[in-house]
């Protein structure tokens, strides 16, 4: 009994904590959705060339497995290739030659999407900053895409950031590793050419819509609720109020008419695909996808940027927004609150258990 009454106490001290740290988490990221509109501007465009971290993460490797000897000969050697290339770079200045000319440029860019696409407005200024120094004849757009899909209006414009790169002419490389579903794969199929691991999900070429609806619930318990629109349109179904089957027959053609634009958008931009056959929600794994032509090849990102090394440079870029410190202080309370949470979870298990 007496480990019954602390165990609990010990409950109750956790449940106060996290409530308040809710409370703080809620008060925090709310002071920092009100300054964001304030510093959208604000951030800084990150690049790195991939060229070197690889080459580093080989060189490590190797000198990890030489001898002392074999290592002092294979410094002395990069020290003198490393004398001759700043050597060439400094003496192509003087001359007045700068780039060499034909010189292939591969550029990384990275998409992580959730279901509003939030990344998109990051994608659209790595797109710019791309653009203005790309070259259709020699250079290449590499876009490494995660999503699941989400919302249709925000996927149209993130899939449209792409189809600024397809219009200039540049290559364009989309790169599946993982998930590349519903408005994932809308983003995908603008690419030249699709890349995917051997398990990576793709397709989901439809179109879904739910929600709850509480008229029933709020009519037993005598609360009324009132809809009123101007247009007969405005509102088809309602969470609160009762729907009806016209209602009803009007957002299923909505859905059907979002899913035909859907689909004419994926045929525009890879006519070899067969749209009646793989347009029907369903997903494929990645091997399945390149039978029914979804994606182009079988290949992970880092296979596909590793080789693009020997093509030329290959350069990663990203934009980043600069954090308010109210969203600093948010995400570290996130990851504490989950930290503790994820603590009471386990004890309360493992008090199971035993």
């Amino acid at each position: 009994m007496e480990f019954l009454t602390e165990y609990g106490l010990f409950l109750a001290k956790v449940a106060t904590f996290v409530v308040a740290a809710i409370i703080l988490a809620s008060i925090i990221f709310s002071a920092a959705h009100r300054d964001r509109d304030d510093h959208e501007g604000e951030g800084e465009l990150k690049i790195r060339k991939l060229n070197d971290q690889y080459r580093k993460l080989k060189e490590s490797i190797q000198t990890r497995l030489m001898s002392d000897a074999e290592y002092k000969i294979w410094s002395k050697k990069k020290k003198k290739e490393y004398k001759a290339e700043k050597k060439a770079a400094k003496s192509s200045t003087k001359e007045g030659e700068g780039e060499q000319p034909g010189k292939s440029r591969i550029y990384v860019i990275d998409f992580d999407g959730d279901i509003k696409a939030s990344d998109t407005d990051t994608l659209r200024r790595s797109v710019s900053a791309v653009l203005s120094v790309a070259d259709p004849k020699t250079d290449e757009v590499v876009v490494r895409l995660e999503s699941g899909g989400g919302l249709v209006h925000a996927y149209g414009l993130a899939a449209a950031q792409l189809d600024r790169i397809r219009s200039k002419g540049v290559p364009l490389t989309a790169c599946v590793d993982k998930v590349a579903a519903s408005g994932g794969y809308m983003m995908a199929c603008v690419a030249d050419k699709i890349i995917a691991s051997p398990f990576a999900v793709l397709g989901s070429i439809g179109v879904v819509a739910q929600l709850p609806n509480f008229h029933r619930f709020l009519k037993k318990n005598d609360v009324d609720f009132e809809v009123l629109t101007a247009g007969e349109h405005k509102r088809t179904l309602t969470v609160f109020g009762e729907n009806t089957d016209k209602g009803r027959q009007k957002f299923l053609e909505d859905l059907e008419d979002t899913h035909g634009l859907f689909k004419e958008y994926v045929s525009e931009r890879r006519p070899d695909l067969d749209i009646q056959a793989v347009a029907n929600g369903d997903i494929w794994f990645g091997k399945r996808a390149l039978e029914v032509k979804l994606i182009d090849e079988i290949k992970t990102s880092d296979e596909y940027l590793i080789e693009a090394c020997d093509r030329g440079d290959v350069v990663s870029v990203s934009f980043q927004r600069k954090r308010t410190l109210p969203e600093k202080l948010g995400l570290a309370t996130s990851a504490a609150l989950e930290h503790t949470l994820w603590k009471v979870l386990s004890a309360f298990r493992n008090q199971k258990i035993q």
